[in-house]
């Protein structure tokens, strides 16, 4: 990992180099980087099903799209609902860390690990955590998994198109089956919460099809609001599959798509942007061979049209997290083989991409016997006051550094989050922001402006998924960045 990085200018160079369209292939070498045969993964304690995904179509009302349609539909009568965890239910563990102020007010929303006793043995599926943060002090406070505010979506097959309620009572009904819902991402929209999530569904249901065996995998778009239970949490509401005729072009290319968990953006213009991960096809696909790249989906504020990029980063970086970094303006951060973090830059909404070379592509690595895959950066923008009332747009990120531990079993090294400014040319480490013995993987960061309800009080929140070893339950912990504010205020 990049260590402490004390106001140094990056070198200025004009070799950037391009990857235009859609062949998403590597410009530049493979420096020796590992392979990997999947996409990028959980931590979870148990294997977890790879989401190749293919874009659910929407069930009973007409969509618009980009791009023509091939034709395919889908059948009637398949509905989701949202329904509460239940008193058998417990959390056991949280997944893809993101931040989303409504109203003045800040929520943890996360991918949750749930585990109830059935016959004897822990049946273990997903839901949606969602909890509203109590920010003060400067000490971490971990997530209490018992308070949170979660939610499971269910398949509802009826013959009717007619599913019960949340508050119906379907014990023992064999008409609602549980989906998994992986790495939602989300973004802010007025009072409404986005969320973009990867599902799959044990029994086939209406979605593009394009093999017998691709019908229960889908990109779920959900819109969310605060809930009415003292401002708690999120509730999830409205459920829809995106349109195929999004990508339906794109399938001859891409093997699917999927989130990339934690954080979307809305751009200036109102565009609300997503980082997603692919798998692009060439027709070299081995078990040894890393072909996932990643990209972007985005939509017009209405939300019905979504365009999928043409443009995707090099083969073998995946975790993509998205910024505006001026008006128009995107700046993509990946995870790589090769062992460094790719930034990409693009002014056409992703229809090319270009490698940040000189600026702040590969400043950021990791130790190559530690691969960062599922190791997800906080990248956010922000407005912050510099000298007198001069306020600079500058981009935040979060990264965990490793460092060995003499005191750990087998020479284990924990991953310490260090905050990080940068104004596309310098970059300077603000130091630590977990706790000492947090072992710290994903991250999310959220800067709350003073001049949104608080006092005139600005603040800066990271949120990121903790370690506790192989096997073991993985928290997450929210923590207040006051004195690190105070120090990048100071650097500008």
């Amino acid at each position: 990992m990049h260590s402490r990085v004390a106001a140094v200018k990056a070198p200025r160079t004009h070799n950037r180099r391009r990857v235009t369209g859609s062949s998403g292939r590597r410009r530049e070498g493979r420096e020796s980087e590992q392979q990997m045969p999947n996409m990028s993964r959980h931590a979870f304690t148990f294997a977890v099903l790879l989401l190749l995904v293919v874009m659910m179509c929407d069930t009973g009302r007409a969509v618009r799209a980009a791009e023509p349609s091939s034709g395919l539909g889908s059948s009637p009568g398949k509905h989701f609902v949202w329904r509460d965890k239940e008193e058998n239910e417990a959390v056991d563990s949280l997944y893809a860390p993101s931040l989303v102020e409504v109203n003045g007010k800040v929520f943890a929303v996360a991918e949750a690990l749930c585990k109830k006793n059935e016959g004897g043995g822990d049946y273990y599926f997903t839901e949606i955590a969602s909890e509203l943060l109590e920010l003060s002090g400067k000490n971490p406070k971990m997530l209490n998994l018992s308070k949170l505010k979660t939610q499971t979506l269910e398949k509802c097959s009826s013959e009717d198109g007619k599913c019960p309620s949340r508050s119906t009572n379907r014990a023992g009904s064999q008409s609602f089956h549980s989906v998994r819902v992986s790495r939602p991402t989300t973004v802010v929209q007025g009072n409404g919460i986005y969320m973009l999530a990867g599902t799959y569904i044990r029994e086939n249901v209406a979605v593009c099809r394009v093999g017998a065996d691709a019908a229960s995998w889908g990109l779920l778009l959900v819109k969310g609001n605060v809930s009415g239970e003292q401002d708690k949490g999120i509730v999830w509401e409205d459920t829809d599959g995106l349109p195929c005729t999004s990508i339906v072009g794109r399938r001859e290319s891409l093997a699917g798509e999927i989130g990339s968990g934690g954080s979307g953006i809305k751009m200036d213009d109102d565009t609300l942007v997503f980082p997603l991960e692919a798998v692009k096809k060439d027709g070299t696909e081995t078990e040894e061979k890393n072909n996932n790249v990643s990209l972007i989906l985005y939509s017009s504020k209405d939300t019905k049209n979504w365009t999928l990029s043409k443009g995707m980063s090099a083969y073998g970086c995946s975790d993509p997290s998205v910024v505006e970094r001026e008006k128009g303006k995107l700046m993509m951060m990946t995870a790589c083989d090769d062992g460094r973090r790719r930034v990409y830059e693009s002014g056409d909404k992703g229809d090319s991409w270009t490698e940040a070379l000189g600026t702040l592509s590969r400043v950021w690595g990791n130790n190559q016997k530690r691969h960062e895959k599922g190791v997800k950066s906080g990248f956010i923008t922000a407005k912050i006051d510099g000298v007198g009332n001069d306020k600079r747009r500058v981009m935040l990120v979060t990264l965990p550094v490793y460092a060995k531990n003499a005191e750990e079993e087998n020479g284990k090294e924990k991953g310490e989050l260090h905050l990080w400014l940068t104004d596309n040319t310098h970059i300077v480490d603000i130091g630590p922001v977990s706790g000492k013995d947090d072992d710290v993987t994903a991250s999310s960061l959220l800067y709350k402006s003073g001049t949104n309800g608080n006092n005139n009080k600005d603040e800066l929140i990271a949120l990121y998924k903790k370690d506790d070893g192989f096997r073991q339950s993985s928290g997450m912990v929210s923590v207040l960045l006051t004195e690190q504010l105070k120090r990048v205020k100071e650097v500008l």
